[in-house]
């Protein structure tokens, strides 16, 4: 396991605990590492980040799924047999 931490901001669980809306606040736009022991045990991100996390693992699921069934058999249908 790796000590590296992935956020520009690191905030203590105590810290947090007295005053979660402050740390959302001056976390902004960017995650914000939550230490405790000062080890990284969690990632406070922001919703708008977390969203766009969500919609790139579904990009490379999806781009998984073209990956694997590329080379199988084509079928060629009309759009009125759709």
């Amino acid at each position: 396991m790796t000590n590296a931490i992935h956020a520009r901001a690191t905030v203590s669980i105590t810290e947090l605990r007295r005053n979660p809306g402050q740390v959302i606040e001056e976390g902004g736009n960017s995650p914000v590492a939550i230490l405790n022991h000062n080890r990284a045990t969690a990632y406070l991100v922001p919703a708008e980040a977390f969203e766009a996390m969500l919609e790139k693992l579904e990009d490379i699921a999806l781009a998984d799924v073209v990956r694997n069934r590329r080379g199988g058999k084509v079928v060629k249908v009309t759009l009125d047999e759709l």
